[in-house]
């Protein structure tokens, strides 16, 4: 009794937490989200929509056993402090534990903190406040909406065409994907030609004629303007422009994603996996600390301490010359500017210091993330920009050469910037203003479609306009990819014709709701009702009014898809065999039912894991009654050895239990050991 319970979402954060509080404090886990919207009342959306949308909560699966367990904890507690993450989804998931667990105003209270540092955490519990309902309001209604139109649409795509959901979001991404692949199918190649004078130390690129600038679409133009050139150029001027090349702002999440893309080859979901394990706690050799703020940030602000701490360190490191300043970030619409952006949690904890303790693709993004901030507040670089323009019988050609004179920031973030010195000659010291080429070359060239998106330049778009969160891109992707709408080819998203179908058909129908101004408008509300301007359930009824006319008109109208013939015949009646969509996939069944229900039962085909450590069978893959993925002895009833997790074949060194492939990591599949 008399101890003070802290509730916290991962169960990562525990061990760290605890160290920091002490024996007078007790740190549990909800093991993230404890309810959700049920699946029951109108349509299963979970919610009256008669009484302003209000909401029916249901435990999830699986955490009745988690809420007993935390009603123990409160019940032996004297106070209670919910430490869910800085967001409106840790808000929302506070309110829930608030609710079910039965707290009272007066004794519980509601503490944030953006890194899991002791500091941080003990200024935290010094600085208390209650749940702010503006934010849980705010997750409250994208939840609902999501519902709405994930349940009511995804129903309408399952009937009527052959893809499997749609999304608010969601289909909207899917949609800039489909209009960026018709834009490159529409395209129509345009031929042109470059000519260049080579010389022993640099090469010039003609631009002008008559000091205008100057196309050749075809090879005789090409030919032409050769014919007309010699080998000998005059120096026409020589232009020396110092420049500076500014830092870029600290890592938010959606630029985090981006860059960690193109520069690290690391997807969305696997980038905001690993940062969530470097914000929750790395144990090094005399503590564990997390390494980096919350990761799921769309400000760019740094604390003032982190700024000052940050600035002696570019001093005593590298130099007075070095310390940049702090540059004020543009105010954009719908950014959140409850916590800063992504950083290391102090920058005297250096990447090749904490190297040992992490694995390669954690270190390689702690690096990129410490280095950003870094960066950020080191002085620009300076370059000096020479341009020199070659005049040959009024042909003007161009060459351009760039030398960095004060490397700046890029003393540390260089690896992640594509520049270098490109040395031109000394001009200014030529004795002559002509030079003698040694050749002069023409070249063909086309002009190319847009490209498609990768994970990086769909994240910039979403995020340039304003759609979805950085938080859930991560998701999207996964689900056009997982619901078969995009393939996945050179790193780029290509539509499938489901894809296509199904954009088309909600652009049919729900063209003033699936578009990029209107779900960006919504996030603008939804920032509205966190910042307690507007009510939230005005915002759903407005919302609905406009939504089911639609959805009625397309249930009504929108034509169904005839399921693909497979070329065979029915052996019971002799009508088409078919192929349809179940709950657990695809089946071939015939085309008259519910006439005839045949069902064309498919030969099993086992894929063999590796040998049962119990018998002499094999581990297979299967899938449970609900169509659940599961490891299982092929010698089932006999043996009933079984694995949720992938086995590897290989035991456990501490208890013999065999290891288990487990969210990109080799576990026991009984101890805690990790390979």
């Amino acid at each position: 009794m008399a101890k003070k319970l802290v509730i916290v979402e991962s169960p990562a954060k525990t061990k760290t937490i605890g160290k920091y509080l002490g024996n007078d404090y007790k740190v549990v886990s909800s093991k993230g989200h404890i309810r959700d919207l049920a699946t029951s009342g109108k349509f299963g959306l979970g919610v009256d929509i008669e009484d302003h949308f209000k909401p029916k909560y249901t435990t999830i699966k699986g955490k009745k056993k988690v809420i007993d367990e935390l009603k123990k904890d409160v019940a032996n507690s004297d106070f209670v402090f919910l430490a869910t993450d800085p967001d409106r989804e840790g808000e929302a998931i506070s309110w829930h534990l608030y609710d079910a667990l039965g707290l009272e105003d007066n004794n519980y209270e509601r503490i944030v903190f953006n890194e899991i540092t002791k500091n941080a955490i003990l200024k935290s519990l010094n600085n208390p406040r209650k749940i702010d309902q503006n934010l849980v309001n705010s997750q409250e209604t994208r939840r609902i909406l999501d519902r709405i139109i994930g349940f009511r649409l995804s129903k309408l795509m399952q009937s009527k065409t052959s893809g499997r959901s749609a999304g608010r979001v969601q289909s909207v991404a899917l949609k800039l994907i489909v209009d960026r692949e018709r834009e490159i199918n529409a395209f129509e190649q345009q031929e042109y030609w470059t000519i260049n004078a080579i010389f022993p130390e640099f090469e010039s690129e003609l631009f002008n004629y008559n000091h205008k600038k100057i196309e050749i679409k075809n090879e005789k133009e090409a030919n032409d303007i050769i014919g007309k050139l010699s080998n000998t150029f005059k120096i026409e001027s020589v232009s020396k422009k110092q420049k500076t090349k500014a830092t870029k702002f600290p890592f938010i999440t959606s630029t985090l994603q981006q860059e960690a893309s193109s520069k690290l080859n690391m997807n969305a979901r696997k980038t905001m996996m690993i940062a969530q394990k470097l914000y929750e706690g790395i144990e090094l050799e005399n503590e564990t600390v997390g390494l980096i703020t919350y990761m799921r940030t769309d400000s760019t602000r740094l604390s003032n301490d982190f700024i000052k701490e940050t600035m002696n360190f570019i001093e005593a490191k590298y130099g007075h010359s070095y310390v940049g300043i702090v540059k004020k970030g543009k105010k954009t619409e719908n950014v959140q500017d409850a916590h800063e952006a992504i950083r290391p949690t102090s920058i005297n904890r250096t990447p090749e210091q904490v190297k040992p303790y992490l694995s390669d693709d954690e270190f390689k993004l702690y690096r990129i993330i410490y280095y950003r901030a870094l960066a950020y507040l080191m002085a620009p670089a300076i370059t000096e920009n020479t341009t020199v323009v070659l005049d040959n019988n009024n042909y003007q050609f161009k060459t351009n050469g760039q030398i960095i004179t004060f490397d700046g920031y890029l003393k540390v973030y260089r690896d992640y910037e594509d520049i270098k010195d490109s040395i031109l000659p000394p001009f200014d010291e030529y004795k002559s203003d002509v030079i003698v080429s040694s050749n002069i070359e023409k070249e063909q060239h086309f002009t190319q479609p847009p490209s498609r998106y990768t994970e990086a330049k769909l994240v910039k778009a979403m995020e340039e306009l304003g759609i979805g969160r950085p938080s859930t891109y991560a998701t999207i992707m996964s689900n056009i990819k997982d619901r078969g709408y995009v393939n996945i080819v050179d790193k780029k998203f290509v539509p499938t014709d489901i894809g296509f179908e199904v954009t088309d058909k909600l652009q049919e129908y729900f063209d003033s709701i699936i578009n990029v101004e209107y779900t960006a408008n919504m996030e603008t509300d939804l920032d509205k009702i966190a910042d307690g301007d507007i009510v939230w359930y005005d915002t759903l009824q407005q919302f609905y009014d406009k939504f089911e006319p639609l959805l009625k008109k397309a249930f009504d109208n929108m034509e169904k898809k005839e399921p693909e013939k497979t070329g065979e015949k029915c052996p019971n009646c002799g009508n088409p065999l078919v192929i349809r969509k179940g709950r657990y996939g695809e089946f071939v069944a015939c085309s008259n039912y519910p006439e005839c229900k045949y069902i064309k039962q498919e030969p099993k085909v086992e894929l063999e894991i590796c040998d049962c450590p119990n018998c002499n069978g094999k581990i297979v893959e299967k899938k449970s009654r609900k169509g659940k993925l599961f490891y299982g002895c092929n010698n089932y009833p006999k043996c009933k050895t079984a694995y949720w997790d992938k086995p590897i074949g290989e035991k456990c060194p501490n208890c013999g239990e065999m290891l288990v492939e487990k969210k990109n990591k080799i576990k026991c599949s009984s101890c805690d050991y990790i390979k």
